[in-house]
């Protein structure tokens, strides 16, 4: 689990959570409530694909593109726990939540660099890019 996780508002505008991203370096932001819950996930890819790509206003708040609903994991979850939950949820990042309040989050990396095992990390991207898109074809690169 990584313990410094990259929030944003409800009402953060597409704009500002996608130079958040680039300066920040992630490719995801957890989205909060105004009391601090994580309610919402926001990725570069819902930024280009319900955002841009729909040419949707900048200043629309980050809510109208953000990925319901949010998966979670708890903090006393084993690593076999939460790749399960990821790849049966068919999502690639799992905020962690202690008592409601986000304490973590564990991705596909996470699971690759702790179990030192590249190819466990790439069989559950497939099986959630899988899910997610069964008519995806799958090519091997070489």
């Amino acid at each position: 689990m990584t313990p410094g996780v990259v929030t944003a508002r409800l009402d953060d505008d597409v704009l500002g959570v996608a130079q958040l991203m680039r300066d920040r370096n992630v490719g995801s932001v957890v989205v909060c409530d105004p009391e601090g819950g994580a309610v919402a996930m926001v990725t570069d890819r819902d930024l280009a694909v319900r955002a841009l790509a729909d040419d949707r206003p900048r200043s629309e708040p980050i809510r109208e593109h953000a990925s319901r609903p949010l998966v979670t994991g708890e903090p006393d979850m084993d690593l076999e726990e939460a790749a399960a939950l990821m790849v049966s949820h068919r999502v690639r990042r799992l905020p962690v939540v202690d008592d409601g309040a986000l304490v973590g989050i564990v991705t596909l990396d996470d699971i690759a660099v702790r179990t030192g095992n590249l190819e466990v990390a790439q069989r559950m991207t497939q099986e959630v890019i899988e899910g997610a898109l069964p008519g995806f074809f799958f090519h091997e690169r070489g």
